[in-house]
Order: C-alpha cells, then sequence, then structure tokens
C-alpha cells in the first residue's frame, strides 16, 4: 500500500486586524521611549543611596558604559546633550548605559539637613563598585567629568580589573595647593556659590564673559535649585580632594582617552595629568573652541573621538565608523614623551585622505 503525499494550503481565520497591529506598534513604540528614558534605581552603598538611571538592557558581552557628572551638574544637565546627539545612537544602541548621580544630586533630590557629613571623594569611588555589583557587570568603560572624572580615576585605580577604558575630561588628579586654598577662600567672601560653580564649569575668557547661551542657561539652573546645599556639600568635598599621585610607576593600568578643551580652567591640570600617564595607553584630546564643557559644546567632535576610542578596544567594527571615516582623518607627527621615550602624536583635521582610527596604544594630541 503507497501513501500520497498532498500539499494543503491553511488559511488563517482571524488574520491580525489593522486595530492589532496598530496596538503592537503603540506597545512597540512605547517600549522604545521607556527605554530611552532610561529605567532609575536608587542602590545602597556603605556610604549612603546612589540614584542611577539604566539604558539598555544590562545584559551583554560588552562591558557597560558608567558616567559620572562633574559638581555644578547632574547626570542630565551633564551627559543628556552628549548621549542623546544622533551621531551616538552607534554606540548607545550597542552598549549599556549607566549614569550615576553624586549623593544628592539628582534633579529633584531633597536637600540635606544642616549638619549632613557628605561623602568624601575617596567613598564616592567606593560607592561605584556596589554600582557594578548591583547590576552584576563583568566589567565597565568610564566617562567621567571634573569631579566626576576624579572619581572615576580612583575607583579604576582601586578597582583595576573592573574597567577596561577611561574617558576623563577635565580631570585634576592633585589636591588643591596653598594658592588655589587662599584663592577659593578670596571667592567665598567675593561670590555667591552659583558664581563659583559657573567659574568651575566654564571658562572665563570666553564663555564666562561672552555670556554665552550655555553659561545662562546653567547659571539660572543652578541659581534656581532647590538642592543647592546638596551642590554645596559636594563642592567642598571636591576642594578637599586628596592627591591620586599618578606617576608612571603608579598610573591607571586600562587605555585612557584625556579629554580638554581650550581655555578650560582645568586645561593645565590636563595637560600635567598627561604628561604622567603611560603614553603608550593614552590618548590626549585638546579640543578648540570647546570651552569648560566639551561634551555640551561640541558633542559631534567629542563624538568622533569616542568613537575611535571604543573602535580601538576592539567594540566596534571599522565598517559601523560610517560618518568617521568620511569626514575625518589621521596625519601622524613624531614627538617625544617626559621620560624621553618615542610615542606617535595624531593630529585630526578636516579633508585628509588617511581614515585610520587612532589606535588607544599611542598617544594622541588632538586640536578640533
Amino acid at each position: 500500500m503507497t501513501t500520497e503525499m498532498h500539499e494543503v494550503s491553511v488559511t488563517e481565520d482571524k488574520p491580525l486586524l489593522t486595530s492589532q497591529q496598530d496596538t503592537a506598534k503603540e506597545a512597540e513604540i512605547a517600549a522604545r521611549i521607556l527605554l530611552d528614558q532610561g529605567k532609575e534605581h536608587e542602590i545602597e552603598t556603605p556610604h549612603g543611596l546612589l540614584h542611577v538611571t539604566l539604558h539598555g538592557t544590562g545584559i551583554t558581552r560588552r562591558p557597560a558604559i558608567l558616567t559620572f557628572h562633574d559638581v555644578g551638574t547632574d547626570s542630565k544637565s551633564c551627559f543628556t546633550t552628549f548621549f542623546k546627539f544622533h551621531e551616538m545612537e552607534e554606540i548607545v544602541k550597542n552598549f549599556t548605559v549607566v549614569h550615576i548621580d553624586a549623593p544628592g544630586q539628582e534633579e529633584g533630590a531633597a536637600p540635606y539637613p544642616a549638619g549632613y557629613q557628605y561623602a568624601s571623594m575617596d567613598q564616592l569611588a567606593e560607592m561605584i563598585k556596589s554600582v557594578v555589583q548591583y547590576f552584576n557587570f563583568r566589567s565597565v568603560i568610564g566617562v567621567g567629568v571634573g569631579a566626576g572624572a576624579y572619581v572615576m580615576a580612583k575607583f579604576t585605580m582601586d578597582n583595576p580589573h573592573t574597567v577596561e577604558g577611561l574617558v576623563l575630561i577635565n580631570i585634576d588628579p592633585n589636591a588643591r595647593g596653598w594658592m588655589e586654598w587662599a584663592a577659593q577662600k578670596i571667592s567665598l567672601l567675593a561670590s555667591c556659590l552659583a558664581e563659583q560653580l559657573i567659574c568651575h564649569l566654564f571658562s572665563q575668557q570666553k564663555e564666562i564673559t561672552g555670556n554665552t547661551d550655555l553659561v545662562q542657561s546653567h547659571r539660572e539652573r543652578i541659581s534656581n535649585a532647590p538642592n543647592l546645599v546638596n551642590m554645596e556639600l559636594f563642592w567642598k568635598s571636591f576642594n578637599s580632594r586628596r592627591d591620586l599621585n599618578i606617576d608612571r610607576n603608579n598610573t591607571l593600568k586600562c587605555p585612557v582617552m584625556l579629554v580638554v578643551g581650550d581655555h578650560a580652567p582645568y586645561e593645565e591640570a590636563v595637560v600635567e595629568c598627561n604628561c604622567k600617564l603611560d603614553p603608550t595607553s593614552t590618548s590626549f584630546l585638546k579640543m578648540a573652541d570647546a570651552g569648560g564643557m566639551p561634551q555640551l559644546s561640541q558633542p559631534s567632535k567629542l563624538t568622533e573621538a569616542f568613537k575611535y576610542f571604543i573602535q580601538g578596544m576592539g567594540y566596534m567594527a571599522s565598517s559601523c565608523m560610517t560618518r568617521l571615516s568620511r569626514s575625518r582623518t589621521t596625519s601622524l607627527s613624531s614627538s617625544y614623551s617626559i621620560d624621553g621615550s618615542r610615542s606617535r602624536s595624531r593630529t585630526l583635521s578636516q579633508g585628509s585622505q588617511d581614515n585610520l582610527p587612532p589606535s588607544p596604544s599611542n598617544t594622541m594630541e588632538v586640536s578640533c
């Protein structure tokens, strides 16, 4: 007996209705909006609660990107412009991003009571470990600005196997000297806290003197902040920081990209820090017309450098570097580091033919 196979055509009795399709599309859009806004967490640490915002699933083989903001800002005012810049989409969609707010600095935070003992800079660095453990991250890439750069650097020195790379904007790894201490005492008598923070964030020569829109918006935000007392505590903690004692024998063990704008308040400190780091794993990006907050004033240029940095770590294929390969170029010249060893200096400029990305194994001095 033989059995014949017959092709049977089956049609769906109840095809997906248009209204059902619309509902599914709306749900997808809502999910994307929720993912874009991020999920907020309150994380308990040995030194108090930390407010963090997670973007992405948190489940990826790549390191998570952890950010820490500067004094006088919060994670939103410090990083939103940069991470929501359209050319950052290639990175954001492939990495988990966690924005950390220093205690009491997040938007809407209640003022601390009088006599509150704020965390030291060393303790703030210790708190990052609780964030890494909370999300069970195997490794991270740190991005810090100003005080946040100091905190990220301190965390990396204490946890070298956890951090795969660092982007440090406006870092000052040194403790305040007597001259700075005296200058601040005079400043305390002559100006309000808001103006002190503005001078910390922006360049005096162009931005503050010119009273740019960016300066005006941040001055208004700081002056009207309900948690201004918390900002003052963070400011005092930063000004009481200890020297990180970075030198060639006690340095950061991962690839580092140092960033500073021309005429920025901490330009000299960043240049000095660059001299103390390992030239074989340090990139130095000095940005023209960027002022004190390059991640806000020049997000396009910083995005390009950040993409190259990530690619040099092996996490983005060259095929992903679409705009970079078309618009930016690299010219190479020789330079010598402080200890006399030979290193390569790279300058990015518009209109060149070479599109090789700078590797984190070379010192990169860039003027954009």
